[in-house]
């Protein structure tokens, strides 16, 4: 076994554990009216609790030793012995930072503890054990001090009652496992009437190892709560123990759902109803050999459920659900399913070798582009097909690639709900965070990088848009703040929105400011939009105070950069009294796109195929810069000119549709030259402040042809129209 690599998984589910802890205990905190849920409780405690047992196999003492003391906490929060609060989940919160502390520093090769983390957790051990103190001294382990004799009940109570078999692994200790823990947690389903503690195992004194399980437990139990739900008590040491369960009466509804869930292996009838617990063995044997022994031989013999049906041993409709469950494993197996899980079909991939793919695909599609160019050339008919098939396996190979790095936004969106909880309480207002299209997916390179810009819109949000409580029911609204986090898709870009319901920007405030740096004149007459815009200058702030958060000017600049180099647009809708909205729109990818090519003046030009409407003929009067398009006004934008192109224009020329963001222009071109796989190069620094233009690729001649930006593009000639109005 590869400990290196080994370790290497345990940080990386670390995290992932650590991140469901913290938005499963942000699910208590905006509970706080209600009681919380079990499934909440028991996914923290999940955490903490895999965190530690997995620290243990690695020998990592200083993080075993934390979490043990917060798992604890857990448990008497799990068993009700200590009710959550405000306070507590801000303690379980910095506890779980800690945890992730101590996981980044293993990440940076630390294996053991610091004095810095040590002073870091020693305040939050003390806290801990706090808590602790007092709900040790309410109860007592009632389930180890008694009950540990074998018991005697009667038939009719032992008809009610659920019996388990328990014997723990003899490694359970050495996991960091309480099987007493387990037992407790097990009382809070039911009853448990009686316990039978089984030390046959125990070896002699001389040769007992302290850190080996030999115990086993019989227990009688009584519950209303199902089969399943009792094993899920024992889901964290499953793997770490035998268990048997036999249930009491049978009820229908319970066995059948039990049948759904049996493993497809068991594919006899007899099977399924022992494994489900409604008929024993000896039962199964006794229909059994009264099926082998009917007259006239195996075709002529009655079916077993019939027999078991009618020695009433089992109900008519338990055999029903039965029959259909043997019939869905049938059909399964002959369709070859082999019953695997989704999980084991599933492995971890080294993001770094999906960068390596992507990057030898870019490199396949420009050889392909290539080899396609010189099969034109040659004018041979076997090479083009040859070359038209490669290209068809190429752009499959190509989706299927991006497709690995595409990735749901919801895990970056769900990290702002720390950040609203603790930028709440920072600023000590209330405010909620709604999202939304967390489902929507998009380059994984584009989501490591839109983290950052995100984070200050958020924040500023919180802190100059959303007012106080008292402010917002003096206008009326209600004293909960509103922040939303959106995403979906729309021609081709992914677009997040983050909105408020905050007081909204001030415009009046916002230019005079501009007026007053010198940003804008004083007699310009200006829209909304850009007037908003505005607030993305380098240093620009109307804040009346500096914070921590915000007010100097700092961070709304560098949000429009990262957002720019991420060949992205960001754009500002405010109404006074009633909040603002930032609307970012991004490239699903930043890797491959379809795109398709248009000559000017004899250069070649990438427009973004998602971003066509449709190709139409130059119809418009000389010098217009409009065209009619089935009774609808066209802007036209002559590329010639916008890119100061000095050529001659052919006789012919075409128009692009393109849309973006509900705008739409027509590009005049000089030619259509059709599809092309595009593989995008960054351009250097030194072309970084030439508009509209996205990126670079490599065509199969060899030649460099430019990507347009469209959205860029539509923007640029927006503003010059309303300014060429307003003038």
């Amino acid at each position: 076994m590869d400990l290196d690599a080994a370790l290497q998984t345990f940080i990386a589910e670390s995290r992932e554990l650590l991140t469901e802890m913290e938005s499963a205990l942000l699910g208590l905190d905006q509970g706080a009216d209600a009681a919380p849920s079990a499934e909440s409780i028991n996914a923290i405690f999940r955490a903490a609790h895999t965190i530690k047992g997995s620290a243990g196999l690695f020998g990592l003492d200083h993080i075993v030793a934390f979490t043990h003391v917060a798992e604890s906490l857990l448990d008497e929060v799990r068993d009700g012995h200590i009710a959550v609060d405000e306070e507590l989940v801000v303690l379980l919160l910095s506890c779980c930072d800690h945890i992730s502390a101590l996981i980044e520093a293993l990440a940076d090769g630390q294996t053991e503890s610091t004095e810095a983390s040590e002073a870091a957790g020693a305040p939050l051990l003390t806290q801990l054990k706090r808590y602790l103190q007092p709900a040790a001294t309410q109860h007592a382990v009632a389930v180890s001090e008694a009950q540990v004799e074998r018991i005697e009940r009667d038939v009719s109570d032992a008809d009610e009652l659920w019996h388990l078999s328990l014997r723990f692994g003899p490694e359970v200790l050495r996991l960091g496992l309480d099987p007493l823990s387990f037992i407790r947690y097990l009382a809070k389903l039911g009853r448990i009437v009686g316990m039978a503690t089984l030390p046959d195992a125990l070896p002699d004194a001389a040769a007992m190892d302290p850190e080996v399980c030999y115990l086993g437990f019989e227990i009688a139990f009584a519950s209303n709560a199902d089969k399943a739900a009792i094993e899920n008590v024992f889901e964290f040491v499953r793997d770490e123990c035998q268990l048997r369960i036999l249930p009491p009466r049978s009820r229908v509804g319970d066995f059948m759902q039990l049948i759904e869930e049996l493993p497809e292996t068991a594919v006899r009838l007899g099977e399924i109803l022992v494994a489900c617990g409604s008929v024993t063995a000896h039962e199964l044997a006794q229909a059994l050999a009264q099926q082998s022994a009917a007259p006239g031989g195996a075709e002529a013999a009655p079916l077993l459920g019939n027999i078991l049906v009618e020695s009433e041993v089992v109900q008519p409709a338990v055999v029903e659900a039965a029959l259909a469950r043997q019939k869905q494993v049938v059909e399964r197996q002959k369709q070859g399913s082999d019953g695997r899980s989704a999980e084991a079909r599933s492995i971890r991939i080294d993001a770094e070798r999906l960068d390596q793919l992507i990057d030898l695909v870019g490199e396949l599609i420009i050889a392909g582009a290539s080899a396609d160019l010189l099969a034109r050339q040659l004018n041979s008919p076997e090479l083009r097909e040859a070359t038209s098939r490669m290209a068809g396996l190429v752009q499959e190979v190509r989706d299927n690639a991006l497709q690995l790095r595409m990735v749901k936004i919801g895990a970056t969106f769900n990290r702002f709900q720390r950040v609203v909880h603790d930028v709440a309480r920072e600023l000590d207002k209330d405010i909620a965070l709604q999202i939304s299209g967390e489902d929507t997916e998009l380059d994984k390179t584009v989501i490591e990088k839109i983290g950052d810009p995100l984070l200050h819109l958020v924040r500023n949000a919180m802190d100059h848009g959303i007012e106080s409580a008292e402010m917002r029911l003096a206008r009326g609204k209600p004293a909960k703040g509103l922040l939303r986090l959106n995403a979906f898709h729309d021609s081709g870009s992914i677009v997040i929105e983050v909105s408020d319901d905050g007081g909204g920007l001030r415009r009046d405030r916002i230019l005079a400011k501009a007026v007053e740096r010198g940003l804008v004149e004083a007699d310009a007459r200006l829209s909304d939009q850009e007037v908003f815009a505005l607030i993305f200058e380098p240093g620009f702030s109307t804040a009346e105070q500096v914070t921590n958060l915000s007010g100097r000017g700092v961070g709304m600049d560098v949000v429009k950069r990262n957002i720019t180099a991420l060949r992205g647009t960001v754009g500002i809708a405010s109404q006074e009294g009633q909040g603002t909205t930032v609307t970012v729109r991004l490239p699903l990818t930043l890797a491959i796109i379809d795109g398709f090519l248009v000559n000017v003046g004899g250069a070649v030009f990438v427009v973004p195929l998602d971003m066509i409407e449709e190709c139409i003929e130059h119809r418009a009067e000389p010098g217009q810069d409009f065209s009619n398009l089935r009774g609808e006004v066209l802007p036209l934008v002559r590329l010639r000119d916008f890119l100061e192109i000095e050529a001659e224009p052919p006789r012919r020329e075409s128009v692009v549709v393109v849309h973006s963001a509900g705008r739409r222009a027509g590009l005049v071109v000089d030619a259509l030259l059709g599809e092309f796989q595009t593989v995008i190069k960054p351009l250097s620094r030194v072309f970084a402040q030439v508009r509209c233009i996205s990126g670079s690729t490599i065509l199969g001649s060899g030649e460099v042809a430019l990507i347009l930006d469209i959205a860029a593009l539509l923007n640029d000639i927006t503003s010059t129209h309303r300014a060429a109005k307003l003038g």
